[in-house]
């Protein structure tokens, strides 16, 4: 199915609100605030516990989270976010399920959530179409969250189209040398930094007391070292482990999500 993207409100005034967009699932998550997370395909794991944290609140607030489908960042959020609260731009016809190691996860979103493509069925994975996919988006987002990027990444053509529509663009706080395409955008001001996960999605949903996170991964996101988290959760560390939703290295915690 297709839908002239004249309709669709957020397209208003950018060049791509000519264009027929198809889709499979829900539409009405177009009418939801939008804020889109990218970023690499490889992202570090500081950046892939920030990403889930941070696409799994802003969904728990009433957000959609926006994304590409890719492995790495975007799926993270697609994930975090939930199926039934994500919409995923295609690079493809939307026949085609690319990255074919996400097929799972894409077919989830077309039953839950929303599927879109600017692409007829059969269009096979080309390079020149992530930037078109891209622009969409950004495009449909009421802001762009960028969480690790290189600086001749994708990522960074997307911030590019960002700053042309006048979006707002947000990066996480990294090290010297990580990141450093956010790190640039950073330094020449063309960003705001999340230090406060919870105010950040304030200014777009609504905020819940609680919001559903787990207490044990919230506390792991923030890399304790070992000897502490034994101190306060004790054979829950090595269960959760064994289980895979942490891993132990250079004496500290992290999360796997």
């Amino acid at each position: 199915m297709c839908i002239n993207s004249t309709k669709i409100d957020k397209l208003q005034n950018t060049p791509l609100q000519e264009k027929e967009i198809f889709y499979k699932g829900d539409l009405s998550l177009l009418q939801n605030p939008i804020v889109a997370i990218v970023g690499s395909r490889k992202p570090n794991s500081y950046a892939k516990t920030y990403t889930h944290k941070i696409a799994q609140q802003l969904s728990n607030a009433g957000v959609i989270v926006i994304s590409g489908g890719a492995i790495g960042v975007d799926a993270i959020a697609h994930k975090a976010a939930g199926a039934k609260n994500t919409i995923m731009v295609a690079a493809t016809g939307l026949d085609k399920r690319y990255p074919s190691i996400n097929k799972t996860l894409i077919e989830e979103i077309e039953q839950k959530g929303l599927v879109l493509s600017q692409f007829e069925e059969g269009t096979p994975s080309q390079r020149y179409n992530f930037p078109l996919r891209n622009q969409l988006i950004v495009a449909l987002a009421d802001a762009v969250v960028v969480t690790y990027a290189d600086p001749n990444s994708g990522s960074m053509r997307s911030v590019e189209y960002a700053l042309k529509l006048q979006k707002s663009l947000y990066v996480l706080p990294h090290r010297l040398g990580e990141s450093e395409g956010t790190n640039e955008l950073l330094k020449e001001q063309k960003a705001q930094v999340i230090y406060d996960i919870e105010g950040f999605v304030k200014k777009f949903g609504k905020v819940s007391s609680n919001n559903g996170a787990d207490p044990f991964l919230e506390y792991c996101a923030t890399n304790p070292t070992y000897e502490e988290a034994v101190a306060k959760y004790g054979s829950q560390i090595s269960m959760e482990e064994l289980r895979g939703t942490i891993f132990i290295a250079n004496g500290r915690v992290f999360t796997t999500l």
